[in-house]
């Protein structure tokens, strides 16, 4: 090798690799296409190969490259896994954590965890934040964030670690005011409409395929985002609904208006879990499970299992070593 290999030239050429594409690098770095090209070219004299082809749109590996983003891959995951271990790989000394939870535990356990971390980790620097599942999945993958509360995606989570932390079954909530059954309103023609979650949330596409699963066709007149509006509307009679026992958990205050059943047919629930970058410490990762445990236990299984035992079973949060 006839000179040092800059770091700067090897995250720069692990993002070509990535994206085919220079200008999609220089948007990810804030560098100019100017400075992306010149630190690539750079890198391939360093080396005395071509890492790319040039020619091609979008830009593909050429077989050295192939081999070389292996290794540059896995050689930068060692690092930024050293960077973080020193950061906050011990409790006492860990620095910061970014951590977003999906609006479910947003209330109840959020302010409690935190309050915990912040005596258990006395130097470190909290920013919290609550979005929908699939964009903290996405914000994970990107590295804007260290650690994150979601639902289980249908897909590959991809340089994620995950630990699961709750069963979560999906239930039918009907106004307490209605004086039919759950077979009566799963008609197409049924007088009290059908009232979805966002199809673009992880949560809706879940109910989706098992109602195509079910061979179950309603008429899409309502989708909503917001969990609190959709438990709203069935408390007031203007719909049914779809929804996990932890989302009717944290919609407490329409509960004395609401119906709760199972779900018909075969019963179904998703995982969420606590996912973390691949470089982030596990001593962090299994302190902040080993409390969410507690806390989701606390302020949603024990008081949904009491009120409704038939759902004990299937409610629940998950050992460590569960997939």
């Amino acid at each position: 090798m006839s000179k040092s290999l800059s770091l700067r030239w090897l995250e720069v050429f692990q993002l070509i690799a990535k994206s085919g594409s220079i200008q999609q690098t220089a948007s990810e770095t804030g560098l100019s296409i100017s400075t992306v090209s010149n630190h690539l070219r750079s890198l391939e004299t360093a080396l005395g190969i071509d890492l790319v082809d040039h020619g091609r749109r979008p830009m593909g590996l050429t077989p050295a490259g192939e081999v070389f983003a292996r290794y540059v891959r896995e050689g930068l995951t060692v690092l930024k896994r050293g960077e973080a271990e020193i950061r906050s790989g011990n409790w006492l000394h860990a620095t910061s954590l970014r951590l977003a939870l999906v609006d479910d535990f947003d209330n109840q356990v959020a302010p409690e965890l935190f309050r915990y971390l912040a005596q258990t980790l006395p130097r470190c620097n909290f920013r919290h934040f609550t979005r929908p599942s699939h964009e903290i999945i996405v914000k994970l993958q990107e590295h804007k964030l260290d650690a994150g509360v979601a639902t289980r995606p249908p897909g590959r989570t991809e340089g994620l670690i995950e630990y699961p932390l709750l069963r979560d079954p999906f239930l039918v909530i009907l106004p307490k005011t209605y004086s039919g059954t759950v077979e009566d309103v799963l008609k197409p023609d049924a007088d009290l409409p059908f009232l979805r979650y966002s199809r673009d949330y992880t949560i809706g596409k879940q109910i989706e395929i098992q109602l195509t699963r079910s061979k179950i066709n309603l008429p899409n007149r309502f989708e909503l985002e917001c969990n609190q509006s959709i438990a709203g509307l069935v408390a007031e009679g203007s719909g049914w609904a779809v929804t996990t026992a932890a989302s009717f958990r944290r919609a407490r205050r329409f509960h004395d208006n609401i119906n709760v059943q199972p779900f018909p047919g075969r019963n179904f629930a998703r995982t969420v879990s606590l996912f973390t970058t691949e470089v982030y410490p596990s001593s962090t990762s299994m302190l902040i499970h080993r409390v969410l445990s507690k806390l989701i236990k606390q302020n949603y299984c024990d008081p949904i299992c009491t009120r409704y035992r038939w759902i004990e079973q299937d409610f629940r949060v998950l050992p460590l070593e569960s997939a």
